[in-house]
């Protein structure tokens, strides 16, 4: 459908990406930089045919592939990580880019559904769509970072162009800033190589499904490379009726220096999402409240509307990077970033809010065939800018017989949130909960207000990391960091200054293994998730700033950690619990807001990852948690001894493949999620479910690779999420996708 004639803004809103990389490039003295590498973007899309034509493949030199690729990597990306993985006192699970392509995941969604003591959340419209992971029963939505940045703006990430996804596990303030409470997400995304590639996918499913990927590399000097990375999927949600998905990426990266002591790297991404918004199936009805799990409708029913509803999701991003080694024990690295978002969307909210308790009529009974539902609408037009910059010194000295391992730097931000309210939506309507009709004809005409400043964080901090090595079999790991957070949504404001620290030791019984205790702390101050929540039906709005100092969160973890098979494979385990003892809660007497909440999270974690042989890898986990609200109060409800609304107790995952000849590889896995409860209650339900995926692939020779994933085999009912039990996201049913590749190098 035509968006125009439905209503919405003229399409100069959303500019063409290269019409929205110079935008973005002329916004800032900053951006200038950047521009001359997204203009060599068109370019570099005749490497691969200007490059094939001076290949001769019979004197081509292939290097066999990694033997162990689910292998977690000896180091973390970040330099505030001042030991090795093995040798860190905290858990980081690290899901590779082998593992991701093997599994067939497209977006950082489908990366966490499958990945242990992570659960989904849902936006609502007022709250806005996008990635919503909690972690150890924590929400994390603005915890999510690309290279070391925190990414504030609610969006949906895409997998072409990352290298890898890091989950650090439990309190991360010390690194991170404000929130971290349950961990925070990195990922790393892909760098230019002194190496000439190219690799092409392109890939066809069911449900008219397809994506097309393009990852290219070009060295053009000693010391110089050009990178890009281009992405196009397109089809239907597996399962959902007519529930489309429209994506496009575009991401060039210029690297200078590489090899030498001084480097510079210069990025940009673009990432688009013009997708149908699908907030699921109606779950809650007050005038059944026996009803505690989503009704069977048929999985395919859409309670949206195909020729209304849209979401245009667009993420820019622009990095400057700059390191320079003084010695090989002290290193600079300088980090700038600014980013652009928008997040527009008119979207279907299915609900039985229309069925108030002790309605008895046929329409509010789910059990009766002419039951309706009530179909509201959730409108927003938000956008987010953000300027970034972070230093850092890193490297390694001796104080006498102890080493050092350091890393200390400063952290700058500001980020600003804009909304345009929107009115003459479609209205609120009632339609048959078992035969909607999402095809109906509406006479509407969306309206703008003008945009509008809706809020803006500040932020400082100075942080210091030391890893400090007693002997060959204990050290000691040590991080300290001060934040200055202000926030402002023009209403009220509110200033904090807090400390966060994390205090570790480290025993090793054997070189290849560790034993490890830590203890850590987190902050979570008002209004950091300015921008994320609020101004439902189109309203500007955001998270409200309260007058109370930030929330406090602190953990320990005893765990364990193995690299074996010649360090091809790693085996963790980790005990842990993590307590928030200045939750916010509202006193029932006054009505006010305060800190006297309470809740903990206690939990038991296992990993395995890596190659068991040259043939054979595997990637599994394993999470227990028993998230427990200790003190709660939400008006005159009373939630003590409750669980902790979205979190499962248990949840696991096991994918493994094999070479069963040189040229075929096959896989498969299943993932567990265990129940769920939508709502502080505990009285509405997401069921458990078990979902299996295979694959297969053939290589017919070192150009050229066929591969197949089905994902959802049985074609489980899987619920992602809910929000507080208004209503249930239904995920993807099965699916299929036959990728081929051709690559050279």
């Amino acid at each position: 459908m035509d968006h125009q004639a439905a209503g919405q803004p003229p399409a100069t809103l959303l500019a063409s990406p290269s019409q929205e990389a110079f935008s973005l490039a002329h916004d800032s003295s900053l951006g200038r930089h950047f521009w001359a590498g997204a203009v060599l973007s068109g370019a570099a899309l005749a490497i691969a045919p200007a490059y094939a034509a001076e290949v001769t493949l019979d004197t081509v030199t292939v290097t066999e592939q990694h033997d162990a690729p689910y292998q977690t990597p000896s180091k973390a990306s970040s330099p505030k990580f001042t030991a090795p993985l093995l040798d860190t006192p905290k858990s980081v699970t690290v899901i590779t880019e082998e593992l991701i392509k093997d599994r067939g995941a497209t977006s950082l969604q489908d990366v966490l559904r499958t990945t242990p003591g992570i659960t989904l959340g849902s936006g609502e419209g007022g709250t806005p769509t996008g990635d919503r992971p909690f972690i150890r029963g924590y929400e994390a939505s603005t915890d999510i970072f690309i290279d070391g940045v925190r990414d504030y703006a609610r969006g949906s990430h895409e997998t072409f162009n990352i290298e890898s996804v890091e989950v650090i596990k439990g309190p991360s303030s010390a690194y991170t800033g404000r929130g971290g409470t349950g961990g925070s997400i990195n990922l790393q995304t892909k760098s230019p190589k002194l190496d000439n590639f190219f690799e092409a996918s392109t890939g066809f499913g069911n449900a008219k499904q397809w994506r097309s990927t393009v990852d290219g590399n070009v060295k053009f000097s000693e010391s110089g490379a050009f990178r890009l990375n281009v992405m196009k999927m397109g089809g239907e949600v597996p399962g959902r009726d007519g529930v489309k998905v429209d994506r496009f990426g575009i991401a060039p990266s210029l690297a200078f220096g590489l090899g030498t002591p001084t480097r510079l790297k210069l990025s940009y991404s673009h990432i688009e999402n013009n997708d149908m918004p699908d907030l699921g199936i109606p779950f809650k009805t007050a005038a059944h409240p026996e009803l505690n799990r989503p009704i069977e409708v048929d999985r395919n029913n859409f309670y949206g509307r195909h020729n209304v509803d849209f979401r245009e999701n667009v993420m820019k991003t622009a990095t400057a990077i700059f390191e320079h080694d003084f010695t090989s024990e002290l290193k600079f690295r300088n980090t700038t970033r600014q980013t652009k978002s928008l997040n527009h969307y008119l979207m279907s909210r299915p609900s039985f809010d229309n069925c108030v308790a002790g309605n008895t009529s046929a329409a509010c009974n789910p059990g009766s065939a002419s039951a309706q539902f009530r179909r509201d609408d959730r409108a927003r037009w938000r956008s987010s800018e953000a300027l970034i910059n972070q230093t850092d010194l890193f490297g390694s000295f001796n104080t006498g017989s102890v080493k050092h391992s350091f890393s200390t730097g400063l952290e700058f931000g500001k980020e600003e949130i804009y909304d345009k309210t929107i009115t003459g939506l479609p209205g609120r309507e009632h339609d048959s909960l078992y035969n909607p009709n999402p095809n109906k004809q509406y006479n509407y005409q969306l309206q703008y207000g003008p945009q509008k400043a809706a809020g803006e964080i500040k932020t400082q901090s100075l942080y210091l990391f030391d890893t400090m090595q007693i002997n060959d079999k204990f050290s000691i790991n040590t991080g300290l960091r001060r934040d200055r957070f202000e926030v402002n949504n023009f209403t009220d404001s509110r200033t904090d200054s807090f400390w966060n620290y994390q205090l570790g030791a480290v025993y090793k019984p054997a070189e290849n293994g560790s034993i490890y205790v830590s203890y850590g702390t987190s902050s979570n101050p008002s209004g950091e998730n300015l921008g994320q929540s609020g101004g439902a039906d189109g309203a500007a709005g955001g998270a409200a700033i309260r007058n109370l100092k930030p929330e406090k969160s602190r953990s320990w973890e005893l765990g364990t950690k193995w690299d074996l098979l010649n360090h091809k494979l790693s085996v963790t385990a980790a005990l842990f619990e993590t307590k928030k003892t200045d939750a916010r809660s509202t006193n029932p007497l006054t009505g006010d807001v305060t800190l006297g909440g309470n809740n903990r999270t206690r939990g038991l974690e296992l990993g395995v990852s890596g190659a068991i042989n040259p043939k054979w890898s595997i990637w599994a986990g394993y999470t227990y948690l028993d998230p427990k609200i200790s003190s709660y109060r939400s008006g005159n409800e009373v939630f003590d001894g409750n669980r902790i609304k979205f979190i499962a107790k248990q949840s696991a995952t096991l994918w493994t493949t094999y070479k069963v000849l040189p040229n075929l590889t096959v896989g498969g896995g299943a993932s567990y999620m265990g129940m769920r409860y939508a709502d502080d209650a505990n009285q509405m339900q997401l069921p458990s479910h078990v979902r299996y995926d295979a694959m297969a692939r053939y290589e017919f020779n070192h150009q050229l690779s066929l591969q197949l994933n089905v994902n959802n085999i049985s074609n489980a009912r899987v619920y992602d999420a809910s929000h507080v039990g208004v209503f249930a996201n239904v995920g993807p049913g099965r699916s299929y996708m036959l990728t081929g590749t051709y690559r050279f190098q």
